[in-house]
């Protein structure tokens, strides 16, 4: 089954947020040198950032994101001429909206380093998840339940952020999928792997246990593609896979430009109403939101 289906309602969607992706301050840039601007509603996406993690950030004042340990995070690092590839190894904090992910909209073809969620500022996710390199994350992680009613097994997630929730509801979901589906979720390519994405000095989301590789054999991935000059952008996971992980606060790597459509990341901070219920302590409840190897991201 082929998401190209639905080409022309996804090529519309894309066209449009091309045009907000080039035209928007701190979106994308034509050239290269020219990313790092704070995006004109970044009040409403920070807003947005302290509802997805209430567990962790206290609030921001548009200056500094304070977590409720008591330490600060500057927003901006004060740079609006970074490359491409700068973007990615050393962002700040609004660097991480510079591009809208599209939620909702039908797979389609991304516009040029169209990468939503794949800028990550890792200060604050290595505060959130810990440092793999140190031990932290490990203790963290709980064996999830993959698809029972297709005897998928078992994934190991991060219960920080309540993310093994998340993934739980994710499944029972999925496991509802006519089964001429399932081939593509099961078997799962992996979640926790302390590691740097692939050709990067930034941290995989995978290092957090906070992301799930699906099944490898129906998936495309940029570099498997080639990787050089312009990427021509390949998918086969259907629409509904994909729905179903947005709807529990996960995004997905085939909405880039840079395109991993295996991979799915715990980042409800970029989907809309995203708000987590709150705990004082130990992991949140749940997340509230209407043979080539794993993922690389």
């Amino acid at each position: 089954m082929s998401v190209h289906a639905f080409g022309v309602e996804g090529v519309i969607v894309r066209a449009a947020l091309a045009v907000v992706f080039l035209l928007a301050p701190g979106a994308a840039a034509p050239a290269d040198g020219g990313y790092g601007a704070p995006p004109p509603d970044l009040p409403a996406r920070l807003d947005r950032l302290v509802k997805a993690y209430p567990d962790f950030i206290a609030g921001h004042d548009g200056t500094f994101v304070t977590l409720r340990s008591g330490v600060k995070f500057p927003i901006s690092d004060g740079r609006s001429g970074k490359s491409f590839d700068a973007l990615l190894e050393h962002p700040d904090i609004d660097d991480m909206f510079y591009a809208v992910y599209p939620a909702g909209t039908a797979p389609a073809a991304p516009p040029k380093n169209f990468d939503p969620g794949r800028v990550r500022y890792e200060p604050l996710f290595v505060a959130m998840y810990g440092d793999c390199h140190k031990g932290e994350t490990e203790p963290h992680l709980r064996a999830v339940a993959w698809l029972p009613r297709h005897n998928g097994g078992a994934v190991r997630i991060t219960t920080v952020n309540g993310v093994d929730k998340a993934l739980e509801a994710v499944s029972r979901d999925l496991d509802t999928l006519p089964d001429d589906l399932i081939k593509y979720l099961r078997p799962s390519a992996g979640t926790y792997n302390c590691r740097d994405i692939a050709g990067s000095t930034a941290r995989s989301m995978h290092a957090y246990g906070a992301a799930i590789d699906v099944n490898t054999a129906h998936s495309d991935y940029w570099r498997w593609a080639g990787g050089h000059g312009d990427i021509r952008w390949r998918n086969r996971i259907p629409w509904q896979i994909v729905r179903i992980f947005e709807r529990h606060g996960f995004i997905w790597g085939g909405n880039w430009y840079h395109f991993d459509t295996m991979h799915f990341e715990y980042r409800p901070e970029l989907l809309p109403r995203a708000q987590a219920p709150r705990q004082t302590r130990g992991p949140m409840t749940g997340y509230v939101l209407s043979p080539r190897g794993a993922a690389q991201t």
